[in-house]
């Protein structure tokens, strides 16, 4: 067995064992003893006003895994150092901070409840804290407000433009930068960037931000971590690549930051990067999750999505073997339970069945199960892959069935339904296009096939981003294929160049450009195509899947 794919199944097996605590609220590793002290999450250091040199040391593990966004191990992080120092009003401010919205989750009630009393006595004693550490009191003291009817947006805001004042007031205190950058994230997360790459209000400030951080302290975790979710969905993610070469090194105990630097490198064709580093943070993870045995969003999100992350990568390298094997163990231990309570990760439970797909296993589609018929997603996505499979076989009754249950429940779906950043009801939709289109190339009506995998297409493109993508693979793939067989190879050039432009170096859209330039008698610059399909294909098991 390959070295990433045991570690990843070993590590899968953690998964049905969940105790489905609560998807924010994580118990501490034991009720009584005080939680650990990391070495292995990095050096960064924030001195306060403290003289318990301990309560520093929680406060700087707190301050590090808020960086990591593991927001409940930095939770019980500062609640020591509070234990230690109950007058170190900074410990307060770190509960406060590690309570509220982030870039992946937003504040549920009883957070932002917790979070405004932490806040009420960190202002208590603040008058006891030096100057810089009353501002980031009062900055966070504006983003959690006792009515619960509060906007939240506006609270958001007032909170970043708080924390822009206080990078300002102290220009050489570099977390305070971050912190102000991050600030601005939360405003609007994952919305950085338009379909078009240019820059969401804010935006740019985030960047100019972080880069100067940077510019001042290439080692910055923090810096490093906002700036690769930034950059990843921009015209150019290239520009966070020496820094997420240099991330894991940095913290090789937090496995989120080991994971980080996929972002950027499946955006710039470093497939093999993306998916090596997943099956070292899947390592990493496991190992924490068990010997702690963490429960909350640090277990059943961000750990999960290490897998995921290695499964997309490994299927762009044409690792079948590997992918399949990772999304078969993944899928399978889903607790359905787990999904009910926290439905955004619902869009894992198809990941099998995207996998079976892609690699043309279409028998074995057949044989899976449909999954509870609560997970309307997911059953969506079953019948999805069974009108591929039928349509494969030639059986196109039966996949016209198949397709119009698929799309009884993309028109039952609500509009608020999300798996993820996406609208369920989108992703659906796409499916149902892709599914047609299939379903008329393989009765050879070209014409139909075409509209159809055009107009997936477009669905795909007005997707958010999100990584890995929310659709599992570029459908312009399909779509040159389509046209290729049809004989309408220049179409099919265009198409293949299109998507090359967009997922860089990637095998599959190397080879159908290949094709499409032998078939217009392109002969050197097919040759010279072949040589990067080549080098994109040498950790590749298949090749029959292109026949």
């Amino acid at each position: 067995m390959n070295r990433c794919v045991s570690f990843l199944v070993c590590a899968l097996l953690l998964t049905v064992s969940s105790a489905l605590a609560d998807h924010q609220h994580a118990p501490a590793p034991a009720a009584t003893a005080p939680p650990p002290l990391f070495d292995d999450v990095g050096t960064l250091q924030h001195p306060i006003t403290t003289a318990n040199p301990q309560a520093q040391r929680y406060f700087d593990q707190g301050l590090r895994f808020i960086y990591a966004f593991n927001h409940d191990e930095a939770t019980r992080a500062f609640k020591e150092a509070a234990r230690l120092d109950p007058n170190c009003a900074m410990a307060y401010w770190g509960i406060a901070l590690t309570l509220g919205p982030n870039y992946n989750l937003p504040v549920d009630a009883e957070r932002d409840r917790a979070a405004y009393e932490a806040l009420q006595k960190a202002l208590s004693l603040a008058p006891q804290a030096s100057e810089a550490e009353r501002a980031y009191i009062e900055a966070v003291a504006k983003r959690h407000s006792s009515d619960p009817k509060a906007d939240r947006k506006a609270l958001d805001q007032t909170y970043a433009d708080a924390m822009r004042e206080v990078a300002k007031r102290y220009p050489d205190d570099l977390d305070a930068a971050t912190l102000f950058a991050e600030a601005l994230m939360n405003v609007r997360p994952w919305d950085l960037w338009t379909h078009e790459g240019q820059p969401q209000p804010g935006t740019d400030e985030i960047v100019s931000t972080l880069e100067s951080v940077l510019q001042r302290n290439p080692d910055h975790p923090g810096a490093i971590h906002y700036y690769i979710h930034t950059v990843e969905a921009s015209p150019q993610p290239e520009r966070a690549a020496p820094f997420a070469d240099r991330l894991g090194k940095l913290t090789p105990g937090a496995g989120h930051l080991v994971h980080m630097p996929s972002h950027i490198y499946i955006r710039v064709g470093r497939y093999h990067d993306a998916a090596e580093s997943n099956a070292k943070a899947a390592a990493i993870d496991a190992a924490y999750i068990e010997k702690y045995n963490i429960q909350g969003a640090y277990r059943m999100m961000y750990y999960p999505h290490n897998v995921h992350f290695f499964w997309a990568a490994a299927t762009l390298e044409g690792r079948s073997a590997e992918a399949l094997q990772a999304a078969r163990d993944f899928s399978a231990k889903l607790p359905v339970e787990m999904v009910r309570q926290m439905p955004m990760v619902e869009a894992f439970v198809p990941t099998y069945l995207f996998a079976l797909v892609r690699f043309g296993k279409w028998q074995e589609i057949l044989k899976q199960p449909a999954p509870p018929a609560d997970l309307t997603y997911s059953t969506g996505m079953w019948h999805y892959a069974r009108g591929l499979a039928f349509a494969a076989k030639k059986q196109g009754k039966k996949a016209a069935a198949e397709y119009d249950k698929l799309m009884t429940i993309a028109k039952a779906t609500p509009p608020e339904a999300r798996v993820m950043m996406n609208s369920s009801a989108a992703l659906l939709n796409l499916a149902a296009s892709v599914l047609a289109g299939e379903l008329a190339a393989k009765q050879g009506k070209t014409t139909e096939a075409v509209q159809s995998l055009e107009t997936a297409v477009r669905q795909q493109d007005d997707l958010r981003y999100e990584e890995p993508p929310p659709w599992y693979y570029p459908v312009r793939q399909s779509l040159g294929a389509v046209l290729l067989k049809a004989n309408r190879a220049a179409e099919a050039e265009a198409v293949y160049r299109e998507d090359l432009k967009r997922n860089p170096e990637n095998g599959w859209s190397l080879y159908g450009l290949t094709q499409s330039l032998r078939a217009q008698k392109k002969q050197e610059e097919a040759a010279a195509v072949d040589q990067r399909f080549r080098k994109a294909w040498a950790q590749a098991d298949i090749i029959a899947i292109f026949n």
